[in-house]
């Protein structure tokens, strides 16, 4: 356990969340999403569902503020137009935790393509279908120096 950092995050993750660099993406992804097929680096998140999952990274991981777009959801049927109570979670989730960030809904053939190249995927036990969420990383900003 560490003071301030999820308890959900385990150490895998918290490792790759590190690793990557700046406009690196992770998908969190639902338990039907094909993640060991897919992933360049596979984490398990068994046991957990989406939603906790996303709150957690987010809690620890900054969103990319320099590209127009940086974080993605998966579409119901591969229709962006059609959405989920789930996805609703989700932009909830990051309306909190990444207000400037607007949850944009992929085709399907655009989303799994993006999944695909990501960093890293968290395969988590979500039941619900069309649960998935990419985020593109940003920098943490060095702190400002007063200049007297």
């Amino acid at each position: 356990m560490l003071i301030g950092i999820p308890p959900l995050l385990g150490p895998q993750l918290l490792a790759t969340l590190r690793a990557m660099g700046h406009g690196d993406e992770i998908a969190i992804v639902d338990g039907n999403y094909p993640a060991e097929e897919q992933a360049r680096r596979l984490i398990r998140a068994d046991g957990h569902h989406v939603i906790p999952v996303l709150d957690a990274v987010l809690s620890v991981l900054p969103v990319d503020e320099t590209a127009p777009e940086a974080l993605f959801r998966a579409s119901v049927k591969g229709d962006p137009v059609l959405a989920d109570p789930v996805h609703r979670e989700m932009e909830a989730v990051c309306a909190r935790r990444a207000p400037r960030h607007k949850v944009i809904a992929l085709a399907g053939a655009d989303f799994y393509a993006r999944v695909k190249a990501a960093h890293a995927i968290v395969a988590t036990s979500e039941p619900r279908l069309y649960a998935n969420i990419i985020i593109r990383k940003g920098v943490i900003q060095p702190p400002e120096t007063d200049k007297k």
